[in-house]
């Protein structure tokens, strides 16, 4: 794999309209999009993409398909592999090498909450199952759990540990990681992008991206070529609708009614999650029109 670098998007997963099939026409609209807008890469299977609610085959075929159709694109992938027990980690990540993935993205174990140990016991165990690189993600608001700045230090010496996904909303403790290491950081909160690469993050991976893939590579783009004042303006424009993608409910059930909106067939939610309440459909409505002409771009393009 090249360098973690620049603009990743958290796909969602496109389902048929009664949520009982993947609809991998849907996956291949969506991934011509991405490559369009000028995406990096893919992150399929992750939080966005309904992940528990996938069976194994479906996982399987996602993954696999998603590899197929982004690489012809040229667009790198890392697949979501992670899990709470360390043995099925290991099977995912085995299973992801196979197929192909450029790396492989492990969120923390969440429910049994491990301590600090237990977590560098759980990330040592995964890299040294395959020859693929392991992407950390840390996101306590959906497991309950931390990955402390120091444990990521640890980690970072092995060489298959090559970035941190950090969706923990601060700043010090990416500073903190930074400090301690030359680990690639990438922003897991759309609307901490642009401060998380202020201080020396090198992307993002964004849910913001599966609606408008071409802003959120304008705006990594930006802070790379040191066009702040650039990066700034786009910030400030996508941050409302950003915010609201997740805020106005449960990730993600406001980018799949975004990505409806814009005129994308992507079918529906798997229970336990449903269709939001109107007020929600209309402020997101209200919050996509700025960008009406880029949304119809990149449909025509994709």
């Amino acid at each position: 794999m090249s360098e973690l670098r620049g603009a990743y998007t958290a796909l969602v997963t496109p389902f048929d309209e009664a949520g009982g099939r993947l609809d991998l026409p849907a996956l291949d609209r969506i991934l011509a999009a991405q490559a369009a807008g000028g995406i990096r890469g893919v992150v399929p299977c992750g939080t966005t993409g309904e992940t528990p609610v996938l069976e194994p085959g479906e996982y399987r075929t996602m993954v696999q398909h998603t590899v197929e159709v982004a690489h012809a694109l040229d667009m790198e992938v890392i697949a979501g592999a992670g899990a709470n027990s360390t043995a099925h980690a290991i099977a995912n990540h085995r299973l992801v090498a196979e197929l192909g993935s450029d790396a492989a993205l492990h969120v923390a174990p969440y429910y049994n909450r491990p301590s600090q140990e237990g977590l560098y016991a759980h990330f040592m165990a995964i890299a040294d199952s395959a020859d693929l690189p392991v992407v950390l993600y840390d996101v306590p608001g959906r497991t309950g759990v931390r990955i402390a700045p120091e444990t990521v230090h640890r980690l970072a010496g092995h060489p298959n540990i090559r970035g941190l996904k950090a969706a923990g909303g601060s700043i010090d403790d990416v500073t903190e990681v930074l400090l301690g290491c030359d680990l690639a950081v990438l922003s897991g909160d759309d609307t901490l992008t642009l401060p998380m690469m202020a201080v020396g993050a090198r992307g993002v991976v964004s849910v913001l991206g599966n609606v408008l893939p071409v802003v959120i590579s304008d705006l990594c783009s930006a802070v790379q070529e040191s066009r702040w004042a650039d990066a700034r303006d786009i910030h400030l424009r996508s941050h409302p609708l950003a915010s609201a993608l997740l805020s106005l409910d449960a990730n993600p059930v406001p980018v799949k009614t975004a990505m409806e909106l814009a005129g994308q067939c992507i079918g529906s939610l798997r229970l336990p999650l449903v269709r939001p309440e109107r007020v929600v459909r209309e402020k997101l409505a209200e919050l996509m029109d700025p960008f009406g002409a880029v949304i119809c771009r990149e449909a025509v393009e994709a």
